[in-house]
Protein backbone atom coordinates (compact mmCIF):
# COMPACT_ATOMS: atom_id res chain seq x y z
CA UNK A 1 0.00 0.00 0.00
CA UNK A 2 1.28 3.26 -1.08
CA UNK A 3 1.04 6.57 1.18
CA UNK A 4 -0.55 9.61 0.31
CA UNK A 5 2.51 11.59 -1.32
CA UNK A 6 3.64 8.67 -3.31
CA UNK A 7 0.07 8.44 -4.48
CA UNK A 8 -0.11 12.34 -5.00
CA UNK A 9 3.66 11.77 -7.08
CA UNK A 10 2.01 9.64 -9.20
CA UNK A 11 -1.33 11.33 -10.72
CA UNK A 12 1.18 14.39 -11.11
CA UNK A 13 1.52 13.05 -14.62
CA UNK A 14 -2.20 12.51 -15.46
CA UNK A 15 -3.03 16.03 -14.06
CA UNK A 16 -0.74 18.24 -15.73
CA UNK A 17 -1.85 16.44 -19.57
CA UNK A 18 -5.37 17.48 -18.93
CA UNK A 19 -3.70 20.76 -18.31
CA UNK A 20 -1.64 20.95 -21.36
CA UNK A 21 -4.59 19.66 -22.75
CA UNK A 22 -6.86 22.29 -21.66
CA UNK A 23 -4.24 25.32 -22.03
CA UNK A 24 -3.98 23.93 -25.70
CA UNK A 25 -7.27 24.03 -26.72
CA UNK A 26 -8.07 27.17 -25.39
CA UNK A 27 -4.77 29.33 -26.07
CA UNK A 28 -3.01 26.99 -28.70
CA UNK A 29 0.06 27.12 -26.30
CA UNK A 30 1.33 24.56 -23.93
CA UNK A 31 3.40 26.42 -21.65
CA UNK A 32 6.95 25.15 -20.86
CA UNK A 33 6.17 25.13 -17.42
CA UNK A 34 4.11 21.96 -17.89
CA UNK A 35 6.67 19.80 -19.97
CA UNK A 36 9.15 21.18 -17.40
CA UNK A 37 7.15 19.86 -14.00
CA UNK A 38 6.76 16.35 -15.85
CA UNK A 39 9.83 16.02 -16.23
CA UNK A 40 11.38 17.03 -12.77
CA UNK A 41 8.48 15.36 -11.40
CA UNK A 42 9.21 12.20 -13.28
CA UNK A 43 12.72 11.12 -11.02
CA UNK A 44 11.09 12.08 -7.61
CA UNK A 45 8.07 9.77 -8.51
CA UNK A 46 10.25 7.06 -9.87
CA UNK A 47 12.55 6.53 -6.92
CA UNK A 48 9.61 7.05 -4.26
CA UNK A 49 7.79 4.20 -6.18
CA UNK A 50 10.81 1.94 -5.84
CA UNK A 51 11.65 1.99 -9.93
CA UNK A 52 14.87 0.62 -10.31
CA UNK A 53 17.84 2.36 -11.94
CA UNK A 54 18.14 0.23 -15.15
CA UNK A 55 14.30 1.13 -15.41
CA UNK A 56 14.57 4.81 -15.06
CA UNK A 57 17.37 4.92 -17.67
CA UNK A 58 15.04 2.96 -19.88
CA UNK A 59 12.21 5.47 -19.59
CA UNK A 60 14.62 8.22 -20.17
CA UNK A 61 15.84 6.71 -23.29
CA UNK A 62 12.39 6.62 -24.10
CA UNK A 63 11.69 10.08 -23.52
CA UNK A 64 15.09 11.18 -25.16
CA UNK A 65 13.70 8.87 -28.84
CA UNK A 66 10.17 10.95 -28.45
CA UNK A 67 12.24 14.33 -28.03
CA UNK A 68 13.72 13.48 -31.29
CA UNK A 69 10.47 11.87 -33.06
CA UNK A 70 8.65 15.15 -31.91
CA UNK A 71 11.25 17.72 -33.33
CA UNK A 72 11.07 16.10 -36.51
CA UNK A 73 7.37 16.69 -36.54
CA UNK A 74 7.79 20.21 -35.33
CA UNK A 75 10.07 20.55 -38.04
CA UNK A 76 7.90 19.13 -41.11
CA UNK A 77 4.90 21.46 -39.46
CA UNK A 78 2.76 18.86 -37.90
CA UNK A 79 2.98 19.75 -34.64
CA UNK A 80 3.91 22.75 -32.46
CA UNK A 81 6.57 23.34 -30.62
CA UNK A 82 5.01 22.54 -27.27
CA UNK A 83 3.25 19.50 -28.70
CA UNK A 84 6.49 18.28 -28.97
CA UNK A 85 8.00 18.50 -25.51
CA UNK A 86 4.75 17.60 -23.98
CA UNK A 87 4.76 14.64 -25.96
CA UNK A 88 8.43 13.70 -24.94
CA UNK A 89 8.07 14.52 -20.89
CA UNK A 90 5.06 12.06 -21.35
CA UNK A 91 6.96 9.36 -23.11
CA UNK A 92 9.39 9.55 -20.30
CA UNK A 93 6.91 8.83 -17.29
CA UNK A 94 4.93 5.99 -19.53
CA UNK A 95 8.31 4.10 -20.39
CA UNK A 96 7.75 0.65 -22.24
CA UNK A 97 5.64 -0.86 -23.49
CA UNK A 98 3.20 1.64 -22.39
CA UNK A 99 4.82 4.10 -24.76
CA UNK A 100 3.48 2.06 -27.98
CA UNK A 101 0.15 2.12 -26.86
CA UNK A 102 0.86 5.81 -26.27
CA UNK A 103 1.99 6.56 -29.81
CA UNK A 104 -1.02 4.36 -31.00
CA UNK A 105 -3.85 6.11 -29.21
CA UNK A 106 -1.86 9.76 -30.17
CA UNK A 107 -2.17 9.00 -33.24
CA UNK A 108 -5.86 7.80 -33.61
CA UNK A 109 -7.04 10.76 -31.00
CA UNK A 110 -5.42 13.17 -33.66
CA UNK A 111 -6.99 11.60 -36.23
CA UNK A 112 -10.26 11.71 -34.72
CA UNK A 113 -9.05 15.91 -33.53
CA UNK A 114 -8.57 16.81 -36.96
CA UNK A 115 -12.22 15.15 -38.61
CA UNK A 116 -13.76 16.92 -35.75
CA UNK A 117 -12.37 20.36 -36.23
CA UNK A 118 -12.65 19.53 -40.30
CA UNK A 119 -16.17 19.37 -40.13
CA UNK A 120 -16.92 22.40 -37.19
CA UNK A 121 -14.45 24.22 -39.60
CA UNK A 122 -17.52 23.55 -42.65
CA UNK A 123 -19.69 26.13 -43.62
CA UNK A 124 -22.37 23.93 -42.20
CA UNK A 125 -21.61 23.98 -38.64
CA UNK A 126 -18.90 26.98 -37.87
CA UNK A 127 -22.07 29.33 -37.07
CA UNK A 128 -23.56 27.18 -34.76
CA UNK A 129 -19.39 26.55 -33.19
CA UNK A 130 -19.27 30.76 -33.52
CA UNK A 131 -21.92 31.26 -31.31
CA UNK A 132 -19.92 30.09 -28.65
CA UNK A 133 -17.08 30.71 -26.05
CA UNK A 134 -14.51 32.67 -27.98
CA UNK A 135 -12.06 29.50 -27.60
CA UNK A 136 -14.52 27.29 -28.99
CA UNK A 137 -14.99 30.16 -31.75
CA UNK A 138 -11.20 29.53 -32.67
CA UNK A 139 -11.21 26.30 -32.83
CA UNK A 140 -13.79 26.37 -36.20
CA UNK A 141 -11.95 29.23 -37.91
CA UNK A 142 -10.39 27.73 -41.02
CA UNK A 143 -6.73 27.38 -41.43
CA UNK A 144 -6.63 27.29 -37.95
CA UNK A 145 -3.85 25.07 -35.80
CA UNK A 146 -4.50 21.94 -34.48
CA UNK A 147 -4.54 21.90 -30.79
CA UNK A 148 -2.25 18.43 -31.02
CA UNK A 149 -1.97 18.56 -27.01
CA UNK A 150 -5.53 17.67 -26.76
CA UNK A 151 -4.68 14.22 -28.69
CA UNK A 152 -1.20 13.85 -26.42
CA UNK A 153 -3.54 14.02 -23.76
CA UNK A 154 -5.81 11.14 -24.12
CA UNK A 155 -3.14 8.91 -25.37
CA UNK A 156 -1.42 10.08 -22.59
CA UNK A 157 -4.06 9.43 -20.05
CA UNK A 158 -5.03 5.71 -21.66
CA UNK A 159 -1.62 4.61 -21.85
CA UNK A 160 -0.66 5.46 -18.45
CA UNK A 161 -2.44 2.50 -16.36
CA UNK A 162 -0.14 0.39 -18.45
CA UNK A 163 3.15 2.20 -17.36
CA UNK A 164 5.81 0.33 -15.32
CA UNK A 165 5.01 3.42 -12.71
CA UNK A 166 1.20 2.59 -11.92
CA UNK A 167 2.17 -1.31 -12.11
CA UNK A 168 4.17 -0.38 -8.88
CA UNK A 169 1.19 1.17 -7.82
CA UNK A 170 -1.19 -2.01 -8.19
Amino acid sequence: MFDQPQLLLLILCPALLIVAALKDVTTYTIPNWISLALIAGFFPTALALGLSGSAIGLHAAIGAAALVAGMVMFALGWIGGGDAKVFAAAALWLGWPASATFLLVTALAGGGLALTLLAMRSMLLRRYVSAGPPWLSRLAEPGENVPYGLAICIGGLTAFPASSLAALAL
